[in-house]
């Protein structure tokens, strides 16, 4: 076989004739698909895309209207400046109309606010009657945080670093489902060459009783020899019930797996010839330490802890307020004069708040958070450390499994030679049964041995995909943060 094997395999003993047949490729999509791991990642990238988009649309003009279409109240209060009580009664409508912008590069507030009025008021002390009048006052205000942060940047930073996070997340836990599919899917395949192998060496073990069995019937065999050959069928016989057991098992785990119902009948197809990659060391850890989605992460965490400081700092921090606001106001009992002669009203303040003493609680805040952002950094710095060992085992596993591969190969093909040259001996009455079933069983080890030596050559080339974030086989990385 020249250390080679091409699924389609198609197993009389192991799969049913119209069994299900899944690639790898179906095995990803399926596993994408009903994954709950994913689905729980899927679900909070949504949530923090959700987040940051219902922040940015707050920054946006906001209208409002609020509507009185009728109220009446009537109250009889004791006024202490005359020693009476007075009788108040009122009826009321109105609207009420404002814009709010905030302006997020200065963290202000502009608003523009109009409101309609019409009152018809009684009062029973000294005789003021009843009055009905309408009101309309249009007013601009701006509002302008001084001497501290910007607390809408800052919130706005903090959702758009989530909604990185829950990114890589969801990046992730993509690269462990596909890592797990291949693992098990390979193993599958591995129990199910293990089968036909098995199920080869019962062939060949049926050929030697055979042959046995005509010795001894033209008697220039002992009946011993018979005995072991048909000791050695029933112990290949017993084999393939192992084996048999070993991949329906493995069925089963791999349906568990993907979620698919248990009673399905599939079976698995799977390339795993020798192709050699060339992998270039360097260009891994490179790629690995400008994309790996853990240190992004430890980057994101230490951005977090600079805002957690610079929230620290609100507590008991000295901070201003300016407040500008001008209107017109206009009264009158008539509608059509609102404005005959209408009253200008303006606004200026400047407002400090000075903390005079808190026992050294924002220091004490302060420091913490200070430590909160050193630790993130070493976190950060090892990391990178980390990742860069990963990276160069994996390289260098890569390298020892290409190397195993072919120390199988030879050992196969010296395995097979062996074989046949004993069997040769075999049939011509010179290797007892015994000898020629070590020989047998020789080749099957060897055989499953190759297998195993492609299979970890596969899995030690995913593992350097995942860690490195480049595919080698394909020559183009998996994903790009610089990008995103």
């Amino acid at each position: 076989m020249k250390g080679r094997f091409l699924l389609p395999l198609v197993l009389w003993a192991a799969a049913p004739a119209r069994a299900e047949v899944l690639q790898l490729e179906d095995a990803l999509r399926i596993a994408g698909d009903r994954s709950p791991t994913l689905a729980e990642a899927r679900r909070s990238l949504e949530i923090s895309r959700r987040e940051l988009e219902a922040q940015r649309a707050a920054l946006r003009s906001r209208f409002g209207l609020t509507v009185t279409p009728f109220e009446h109240s009537r109250d009889r209060t004791f006024n202490p400046l005359v020693s009476a009580y007075n009788t108040q009664e009122q009826s009321h409508a109105g609207a009420r109309f404002s814009i709010r912008q905030s302006i997020e590069p200065t963290d202000g507030t502009l608003s523009l606010v109009q409101a309609f009025d019409w009152r018809d008021a009684s009062s029973s002390f000294a005789g003021a009657g009843s009055r009905r009048t309408y009101s309309n006052a249009l007013f601009l205000r701006y509002s302008q945080p001084l001497f501290t942060h910007n607390r809408t940047r800052l919130e706005l930073r903090r959702l758009e670093l989530g909604l990185e996070n829950s990114h890589l997340q969801f990046v992730m836990q993509e690269l462990q489902i596909e890592s797990q599919v291949t693992r098990r899917f390979l193993d599958l395949y591995y129990q199910q060459r293990n089968l036909a192998i098995a199920v080869e060496e019962l062939s060949n073990a049926g050929e030697s009783l055979e042959i046995v069995r005509a010795k001894v019937e033209a008697g220039i065999t002992a009946r011993e020899e018979l005995l072991q050959a048909g000791l050695t069928r029933a112990n290949s016989r017993a084999a393939v019930e192992n084996a048999r057991l070993q991949s329906e098992e493995g069925l089963d785990e791999f349906r568990i797996l993907l979620g698919l119902p248990l009673e399905m009948e599939l079976r698995v197809e799977a390339d795993v010839r020798k192709r050699l990659v060339e992998v270039d060391a360097k260009l891994a850890e490179r790629h690995g330490l400008a994309n790996r989605v853990e240190i992004r992460q430890r980057q994101i965490e230490v951005q977090n802890a600079l805002d957690d400081l610079t929230r620290a700092g609100e507590q008991n921090e000295f901070k201003g307020s300016l407040d500008l606001s001008y209107g017109l106001t206009g009264t009158d009992p008539a509608l059509a004069g609102l404005y005959d002669s209408p009253t200008r009203n303006q606004e200026v303040g400047i407002r400090f708040e000075v903390p005079i003493f808190d026992w050294g609680e924002r220091e004490h805040r302060l420091a913490a958070a200070r430590e909160r952002v050193e630790a993130r950094r070493l976190s950060a710095a090892e990391e990178e450390r980390r990742i860069l060992k990963e990276i160069r085992q994996a390289c260098r596993a890569l390298g020892n499994q290409a190397a195993q591969i072919e120390i199988a190969e030879k050992s196969v093909e010296s395995a097979r030679q062996t074989y046949r040259l004993n069997l040769e001996r075999y049939r011509n009455g010179d290797l007892p049964s015994k000898d020629i079933a070590f020989y047998q069983n020789q080749l099957s080890r060897e055989q499953l041995s190759e297998v195993r030596a492609l299979i970890d050559y596969q899995l030690a080339l995913l593992d350097l995909k995942v860690r490195a974030l480049w595919d080698f086989a394909a020559g183009e990385p998996v994903i790009n943060l610089e990008s995103q």
